[in-house]
C-alpha cells in the first residue's frame, strides 16, 4: 500500500464496507475512520418507520459529524505516514440527501454540504463496492441492527441506482470497482483474499507508473 496515503472503501448500506475495512486495516497496520452511524439519534429512533419526517435531522446529523471526523483525518494526513482507511466518503452525504430530502430540504442541505465538501482530504483510491438488492437486503437481515429491520427494498434500490450514477461519472481520483455480490467478508476469507489480491495488484501497477515517472 506504499503508493497510497488514503484510502476509502464506499457502498450502499449492507454491503460490507466496515468488515473490508477493518480486514485490511489489520493486514496493513492502518489507521481505521469508521462513519458514526449508532449515535445518529434521528437514525436509530424513527428514521425507517417515517423516512420523510426524519429525513433532513438524520441527514444533517451525518454531515456535520463526518465533517468533524474528516478535520480529525486531515490532521492525521499532515502529522502522520501511517495509511488511513475509511468506510465512507464525504461525498455519502449528497448521495443518500438526493434520496431521503424533498426539493426545498435538499436546497437547504447543499448549501451546507458544498461548503464542507471543499474543505475534506480527497482520497488517494476510492473502492466501490456493488452488489445486486437481493445480496444487499440479506445481508442487512443477517446483522439484525434493530433500526434497520423496517428497511424496504425499494429504498435500498434507489441508492443502488444514485451510487452507480454517482461513481460512473466520478474521477476526483483513483477508482476501483468490485463487484461484491458474490463476496461475503464476515464468512468466506477466500472472498477477502481475492478482492486484497485485486488491490494489491492495482497497487502494484500505481508503484510501477510512480517509478517510471521518476526515472523520465
Amino acid at each position: 500500500m506504499s503508493s497510497y496515503r488514503y484510502i476509502v472503501v464506499e457502498g450502499v448500506i449492507g454491503v460490507g464496507k466496515t468488515t473490508l475495512v477493518d480486514l485490511l486495516a489489520q493486514d496493513f497496520k492502518a489507521k481505521q475512520y469508521l462513519e458514526i452511524v449508532e449515535e445518529n439519534p434521528f437514525l436509530v429512533k424513527g428514521f425507517y418507520d417515517d423516512i420523510s419526517t426524519h429525513a433532513f435531522n438524520t441527514e444533517i446529523f451525518f454531515l456535520l459529524s463526518r465533517f468533524r471526523q474528516q478535520r480529525q483525518l486531515m490532521d492525521d494526513l499532515l502529522h502522520s505516514t501511517q495509511l488511513i482507511i475509511s468506510d465512507y466518503l464525504f461525498s455519502k452525504n449528497k448521495i443518500f440527501s438526493s434520496v431521503t430530502l424533498n426539493t426545498e430540504e435538499f436546497e437547504i442541505f447543499d448549501s451546507v454540504f458544498r461548503p464542507l465538501n471543499k474543505k475534506v482530504a480527497i482520497p488517494d483510491l476510492v473502492i466501490y463496492l456493488k452488489a445486486d438488492v437481493e445480496s444487499l437486503m440479506k445481508r442487512i437481515q443477517l446483522r439484525d441492527r434493530s433500526f434497520e429491520r423496517k428497511m424496504d427494498p425499494h429504498y435500498i434500490a434507489q441508492l443502488a441506482k444514485r451510487y452507480e450514477d454517482f461513481f460512473s461519472a466520478y474521477d476526483e481520483t483513483e477508482l476501483l470497482t468490485v463487484d461484491a455480490s458474490e463476496m461475503d467478508f464476515v464468512f468466506n476469507r477466500n472472498s477477502y483474499a481475492n478482492i486484497k489480491s485485486i488491490i494489491e495488484k492495482k497497487t502494484k501497477r500505481k508503484y510501477k507508473q510512480e517509478e517510471e515517472r521518476i526515472r523520465e
